[in-house]
């Protein structure tokens, strides 16, 4: 027993730690008869710092009098074996979350020793290797701050040149571990955390700036993705596509909340960076198909999938400038048309449609950008993101504004009806949407009692699905309440028939095999419902507009079971 307990106070004591610190400078050649030594001695010097860290300040000396940060280096060096490489990252990963000294931390980050390590040419394929270099390049940025970035990147004059930490990690952002792409982007956000204007002048120039592209353009394939789930004419069943549908959004609204991260850092240049890339890629393809004011191709969305990202986007990323610009661009088709009348009520011959949306988007361009101009100026000057709307030919045109998002309110789709719905929802009770806009859309482009009607004219059909039903009646709700309005006599009408409907379709269930358990199931469904009804529209997800097209679609592989006649049952409950 004193044996052992002599062994674990002499391993780590300052002259153990230079007896080993020896050991490994006498090695010159790392092969398969040493290397396992080789590994020993590392994982005995990690843990020894480690220690000393804290309760030893001889030990640290000791570290640094014998440079064994570049001992790693060298060993790294003459390796040349994943193995080696593999243990001596996942020992360094170790030791640098583990010390607390700023001291220790500074003298890590010196000389290079950090950028020596990661710029190694490691071999990643057909190995394990990414996972422990990752872990590594995670661990660093989890200890950087502003007085140690500067050690991390290389400076020509006032301008960064070189910052492998975060140039060698984004070669990994769309590894196929999931693990990997979390720590790079967990990673990043440490990054742009401690970054000073030099360095986000760095990261938000090309090439690297090119990052924030490929983010967008892989959300946009995951949308059109989502939109070919929704769309796909095969055997799998409704429920099947759901499931998958609802994995794949999950996908997209990670990716969303990592943008809504970036963003939230403050820093001027990084969010007007990630804001431009999520316009220009993403935003506007998806409102220019909504308000038809492109040609289809096969990048596009379909109307549903449309209005899905653009609430989706709304709700996770939000803030003034995105609001208010997708206010302003659903906006237009009715803006535009009551100008037009204005002006040929008053004789005026006046410039051209297209003069006029150049005018208007060039004012919309102020509004995006104005929170992302350090100097709060309120005019955009060059080429950017919004500038392809200038030179839309057929945004002025009859068809856009006949149809607009009205095209889908007043459509004979309840899919489209309430995904168009729930959208101009969210933008009229968004406190950052600017008063004008909100006002317009709350008298001009949502008629009260018409947007009422259409609601109960599908609560009245008979035809409509369960699901469609209880969306239905959730905006019915939330309009009358948001309005503080009554149902009039005609809506009373319609009104009454669907609950007459309702009540008819329950009480032939009192005839059906499952009649005994509807009081128990009357219980079980009710607080469910009633929560569902209650649901604020920030915090309902728009996914269920996607469900009610998968589910508005025929499903003739069931057949009359005993289950069918149970949901059947339930859901005669429910409405």
């Amino acid at each position: 027993m004193w044996r052992s307990l002599w062994r674990s106070i002499d391993r780590f004591s300052p002259q153990y730690f230079k007896y080993v610190v020896n050991e490994l400078r006498g090695i010159k050649v790392v092969d398969r008869s040493n290397r396992e030594m080789v590994i020993d001695l590392m994982q005995s010097i990690v843990e020894t710092v480690t220690y000393g860290d804290r309760h030893d300040p001889l030990i640290f000396e000791y570290f640094m009098e014998y440079q064994v940060m570049a001992e790693f280096v060298r060993v790294l060096r003459i390796g040349k074996n994943s193995r080696i490489e593999a243990t001596l990252l996942q020992y360094l990963s170790i030791m640098i979350q583990n010390i607390d000294s700023e001291q220790a931390t500074y003298y890590c980050f010196s000389n290079d020793y950090i950028n020596n390590i990661i710029a190694h040419p490691y071999k990643f394929d057909g190995g394990d290797l990414a996972p422990y270099y990752i872990s590594f390049l995670r661990a660093v940025s989890s200890k950087i701050n502003r007085d140690t970035l500067c050690l991390l990147v290389k400076v020509d004059g006032d301008n960064v040149i070189s910052f492998p930490l975060y140039s060698e990690a984004l070669k990994f952002a769309r590894h196929g571990e999931k693990m990997i792409q979390t720590a790079v982007r967990a990673l990043s956000l440490n990054v742009y955390n401690v970054s000073d204007d030099m360095v986000f002048q760095f990261l938000t120039s090309p090439p690297l700036s090119n990052y924030f592209s490929d983010l967008v353009q892989s959300l946009k394939e995951q949308c059109i993705r989502l939109d070919t789930i929704v769309h796909a004419n095969n055997e799998k069943s409704p429920q099947g596509r759901i499931k998958e549908l609802q994995l794949d959004a999950d996908k997209v609204v990670d990716d969303l909340y990592y943008l809504k991260d970036i963003i939230s850092v403050g820093e001027l240049q990084l969010s007007r960076c990630v804001m431009e890339n999520l316009l220009k890629l993403l935003v506007l393809p998806a409102l220019l198909s909504l308000l038809q004011l492109e040609e289809k191709s096969d990048s596009s969305f379909s109307a549903v999938t449309s209005l899905y990202i653009v609430s989706r986007l709304l709700q996770v990323v939000g803030g003034r400038s995105l609001i208010n610009f997708v206010a302003g661009v659903i906006l237009y088709p009715y803006l535009a048309s009551s100008k037009e009348d204005a002006a040929q009520g008053n004789n005026c011959n006046g410039t051209s449609g297209s003069d006029s949306f150049s005018r208007y988007i060039s004012k919309l361009e102020a509004v995006v950008y104005a929170d992302f101009d350090s100097e709060g100026t309120k005019n955009i000057n060059g080429e950017n993101s919004l500038g392809c709307l200038v030179g839309c030919e057929s945004c002025d045109s009859p068809s856009a504004k006949r149809n607009g998002i009205l095209g889908y309110v007043f459509s004979d789709n309840p899919t489209l009806l309430l995904s168009s719905l729930y959208l101009l929802l969210i933008l009229a009770e968004n406190e950052d949407c600017d008063d004008f806009l909100s006002r317009m859309i709350k008298s001009i482009v949502l008629p009260q009692e018409k947007i009422v009607d259409v609601l109960l004219k599908v609560l009245a059909n008979p035809q409509v699905t369960v699901l469609t039903f209880q969306q239905t009646g959730w905006f019915l709700e939330k309009w009358l309440r948001c309005q503080g309005m009554k149902l009039g006599n005609d809506s009373s009408m319609l009104f009454n028939t669907s609950y007459e409907q309702s009540r008819e379709r329950l009480q032939k269930e009192f005839d059906g095999p499952w009649f005994d358990y509807i009081p128990d199931t009357l219980r079980n469904e009710w607080e469910s419902c009633k929560k569902d009804l209650e649901e604020p529209v920030n915090r309902k997800d728009p996914l269920f507009t996607l469900e009610l097209h998968i589910n508005q679609q025929k499903d003739d592989s069931c057949a009359a079971t005993s289950s069918v006649s149970w949901q059947k049952m339930v859901d005669a409950v429910k409405v």
